[in-house]
């Protein structure tokens, strides 16, 4: 997960499948609580070396600002996924996450008939690593590695 300040500030969430990051462009930042429905809008995949990229992107490119890294970590589908190529393709995607801030289960569900083109939503699931109060993902700092 990286914290990318471009056009607008937003988090860029990102799944490594299939020989690159699957990607998702998250304006408000993800959650831990399961209540908290964000948006994560689907762009366009990324190579995987940019996984672990921090640092300028120059003006006139695409993306273009600065990007820190804000989480990082491994992902694997849930128990009942599986094929997550074609749980993305219908629209649903339940996988858990072990990174340094996000844990745990979480699905991806694709907006239908939404004004946001290639709206999904991003949702944690209850599964005992969740929390109950407000989460602000820009309150938390950014990794270390960033400095």
């Amino acid at each position: 997960m990286q914290l990318h300040d471009a056009s607008h500030l937003h988090f860029d969430f990102r799944l490594e499948w299939d020989g690159v990051l699957k990607s998702w462009a998250v304006p408000k930042g993800p959650s831990m609580n399961p209540k908290d429905k964000r948006l994560a809008v689907m762009v366009e995949d990324h190579p995987l070396d940019y996984a672990g990229f921090a640092g300028e992107i120059p003006d006139g490119n695409y993306g273009a600002g600065t990007v820190w890294i804000w989480d990082h970590g491994t992902w694997r589908p849930t128990e009942k996924i599986k094929d997550p190529g074609k749980a993305l393709e219908q629209g649903s995607l339940e996988f858990i996450l072990e990174g340094d801030k996000l844990k745990g289960k979480f699905v991806l569900i694709e907006l239908e008939n939404s004004s946001v083109k290639n709206g999904w939503l991003l949702i944690k699931k209850h599964d005992g690593e969740e929390i109950t109060h407000a989460y602000d993902a820009y309150e938390i700092e950014v990794n270390a590695e960033n400095e």
